[in-house]
């Protein structure tokens, strides 16, 4: 057994040198060849919505977002069996464990996969009961381990090159993220293992400390790697979340210095690669942030928003917990769907938080000046002291810098039905999309007909919402395209585990004045009229009417009546967007994937497709 030094420090990688620096380099061809592949997906669903698009100009096309070809049917076919594959969720609905809820099945066969790999690299060929039986699984762990790095860096940047080959944003794979450094925590306990077991079955352990200083080193990155993991779970990274992204900044540049101190020579290609990664992020970042904030040219615009260094930021209190930030002079473009970081000193001298932008791009022509506004729910920390200041300072303004646009949404155009689901601030992302939607033409957008839900504890926290949902159908209606409207006020007096009598597609609609009734009246409006509302539902002209009614309800939505009413009656793709907390999304992931199972969607029914897009409060 050879334990010298050179068995561990300069250039010498270790036993079993060749089939590790092999292992090592596969892991990042496998990686490669699934971002391509990924990349190739991304190409030819963007050639279809070119199409789409295309087609729209088109009136001898009916129905342009149906496939009409063996190719795309093909396509198509092959896309609905990932798609149901990929939605499923199982929910925990109790209340202390609803952030144990597992990924979703997609996800985890995707992490199935990625295990596999990683398992296959640790064991092949490493088990023989011989004298080198400890120290050789423990270079092999230690070689895979080692190549993870880069991607554990890669997977954190907002900067993401794999997100822009494969058109997703950051924060859609930063759940990936996490689960390659609990992967990479587990076999590097695997490599420690087995050579402090080595060492102590010789009973050097205190002699192997002394002459291989490196050996702490590693031991420190391990510890530092068990406490990422540990208080990375969801309970401890939301008790201060502020505190923990500082420390968690700070723990990845130690780990780094610990892994530089503790490898070998020919080894420390994937320690540069990890920090070449992290570099270009933040100097990405840097660079964004001082692009969007300082004005290095003053000119003479009508714009009086924009200040030297960063924006004027007013906010204003809405209800009790609610805050509509509006920002000055914005000078980017966005997506409905993508989101800014925040950074406001006089709250928070050390925080940038992320928000989704809450309003549809200006429209061409319009003045040079963007404001953008922000809708913000008060929990704790920065938030509840913006939203104190807000209703101490109703006038006054404050200075704030921002980041961004982040976030890859969908091109919503592309299809013939949106279904929206917005819960809390979640109307937040969903509203914009409405907005961006209703001012284009038929010749600009497939979308026949847009279905949106707001739900929320009170009316007070979907006043703002509904107001421009409210101008956004009547632009919607113009350009004939059918909006129906429905808000959802809980209250709290509907159950999160059982089912309620309150039904999106079910009740009838009502004034605003009519939502502070209590529930026993709600439910009996609503036997009242439920056959009437069921048929006027299926009726044309009644459909137009709904553009100009929003139908409330005083329980929580029933989310399989909703979406099934416009996707049965599609004669192309339905788009089911959804925002808000673990449960409403779990609910919308099993019943689109129930749905389009159900239905046989492209496979030989006519039923037509239905893409899912899911943003949670994940941060």
């Amino acid at each position: 057994m050879d334990m010298s030094m050179d068995g561990m420090h300069g250039d010498h990688p270790g036993m079993g040198s060749e089939i590790n620096h092999a292992f090592s380099r596969d892991y990042w061809y496998i990686a490669a060849g699934v971002v391509g592949f990924l990349a190739t997906v991304r190409a030819v669903n963007a050639y279809g919505a070119h199409v789409r698009i295309s087609s729209c100009r088109n009136p001898a096309i009916q129905h342009p977002t149906r496939p009409n070809g063996r190719l795309s049917q093909a396509w198509a076919t092959a896309t609905a069996f990932v798609r149901e594959m990929s939605h499923p969720q199982y929910y925990i609905p109790i209340k202390s464990l609803r952030w144990a809820t597992p990924l979703p099945l997609g996800r985890i066969l995707a992490l199935l996969a990625y295990w596999a790999v990683i398992v296959y690299f640790m064991s092949w060929r490493v088990v023989a009961n011989d004298a080198t039986y400890w120290e050789r699984i423990g270079f092999r762990n230690a070689w895979v381990t080692v190549c993870q790095l880069p991607m554990l860096y890669l997977l954190a940047m907002k900067y993401n090159p794999i997100g822009l080959l494969i058109d997703t944003s950051h924060e859609r794979i930063n759940w990936l993220h996490r689960w390659v450094g609990r992967t990479m925590f587990i076999t590097a306990t695997c490599h420690g293992f087995h050579f402090w077991t080595e060492w102590v079955r010789a009973d050097f352990v205190e002699y192997e400390l002394e002459i291989m200083p490196m050996v702490k080193y590693g031991l420190g990155a391990w510890a530092i790697l068990l406490w990422s993991v540990v208080v990375g779970f969801v309970p401890i990274r939301r008790l201060a979340y502020e505190i923990w992204l500082l420390q968690h900044i700070a723990s990845a540049a130690v780990m780094l210095w610990l892994i530089y101190k503790h490898i070998p020579a020919n080894a420390r290609h994937f320690l540069w690669m990890a920090i070449a990664f992290l570099a270009f992020d933040r100097l990405a970042r840097w660079a964004n942030l001082l692009w969007q904030n300082v004005q290095f040219r003053r000119n003479k615009s009508v714009c009086e928003g924009r200040s030297r260094i960063g924006h004027r930021v007013f906010a204003r209190a809405v209800g009790d917990a609610t805050t509509v930030l509006t920002i000055k002079d914005v000078h980017f473009k966005w997506s409905a769907g993508q989101h800014i970081y925040l950074w406001v000193p006089r709250l928070g001298p050390l925080e940038a938080h992320p928000y989704t932008i809450a309003c549809a791009h200006r429209l061409e022509g319009a003045c040079c000046c963007n404001s953008i506004q922000l809708i913000v729910r008060a929990h704790g920390g920065f938030s509840k002291r913006l939203h104190k200041y807000a209703v101490e300072n109703p006038a006054a303004e404050l200075t704030g810098l921002v980041s961004g646009p982040y976030g890859a949404p969908a091109n919503w155009d592309t299809f013939e039905r949106l279904v929206l689901i917005g819960a809390s601030t979640g109307a937040s992302f969903v509203v914009p999309i409405l907005e961006a939607v209703a001012t284009k033409s038929q010749e600009k957008t497939c979308v026949r007909r847009i279905d949106l839900a707001v739900v929320a504890k009170s009316a007070t926290e979907t006043q703002y919402y509904m107001a421009r949902a409210k101008d956004a159908a009547q632009a919607a209606r113009a350009h004939g395209i059918a909006v129906h409207l429905h808000l959802a006020i809980t209250g709290g007096h509907a159950s999160a585990s059982r089912p309620t009598s309150g039904s999106l597609l079910q009740g009838e609609p009502r004034d605003s004045s009519e939502l502070d009734l209590d529930e026993k009246r709600a439910a009996a409006h609503q036997d009242t009229h439920v056959h009437a509302a069921t048929r006027s539902s299926r009726s044309n002209s009644d459909a137009q009417h709904a553009t100009h009614v929003v139908k409330e309800y005083a329980a929580r939505p029933d989310i399989e009546a909703l979406i099934r009413e416009p996707v049965e009656d599609a004669w192309g793709e339905t788009a089911v967007v959804v925002c808000g907390g673990k449960e409403i999304v779990a609910r919308t992931r099993n019943c689109v994937a129930a749905l389009s199972d159900e239905r046989a969607v492209h496979k030989g029914t006519g039923a037509q497709g239905i893409y899912l897009h899911v943003e949670e409060y994940a941060f």
